[in-house]
């Protein structure tokens, strides 16, 4: 009996545990690739995401990044003899971060609307309204720029792992 209910925690813990070694591991490759690709160290990297971004981006999307990943892990394990429930859960989370990142472009694009409002424009203010204006902007679309690819990325891992089982599964039913 006991052997049987550590079962279901032994699974959950080789799924997350699975889940997050996919997502350091791809963590680790993106960011090699934008050290090679930028010629920016490291602490460069993470202080343009915490300005242009900002860490409620990052952090919402990391999470979203994870649940895609844990319901595309489940989906791929053995007794996953019918994966609705992770196919769903892992395009509404893929789904997510596309809301997300729309999200964060509208607030960017406020913000710096926003800024216009409330200042007075002169010959002297103008240089820093401009700066400070296009500052969130940049959030607004840096944040597009990385979540609609991403986004995409996460949903055609789910949406063809559910295409394999069931094309494994009624293969499998004809078989048998």
């Amino acid at each position: 009996m006991r052997v049987l209910r550590l079962r279901p925690m032994s699974s959950l813990f080789d799924t997350t545990s699975r889940a997050l070694s996919y997502f350091l591991g791809a963590g680790a490759v993106t960011l090699a690739a934008a050290v090679i690709l930028t010629a920016q160290p490291v602490a460069q990297i993470a202080e343009w995401a915490q300005n242009v971004l900002g860490w409620a981006f990052v952090v919402l999307l990391s999470s979203l990044i994870l649940i895609t990943l844990f319901s595309w892990v489940r989906m791929l394990s053995d007794d996953a003899s019918d994966d609705t429930v992770w196919f769903e859960t892992g395009v509404q989370a893929a789904n997510g971060v596309t809301t997300l990142a729309l999200t964060f472009t509208l607030l960017g694009i406020s913000l710096g609307i926003g800024t216009l409002s409330g200042q007075e424009l002169t010959p002297e203010t103008i240089q820093p309204v401009i700066r400070k204006m296009t500052a969130n902007f940049s959030l607004g679309f840096m944040t597009t720029v990385i979540g609609l690819p991403v986004s995409a990325l996460l949903r055609g891992l789910i949406v063809i792992t559910h295409a394999r089982n069931t094309a494994a599964a009624s293969a499998h039913q004809k078989g048998a």
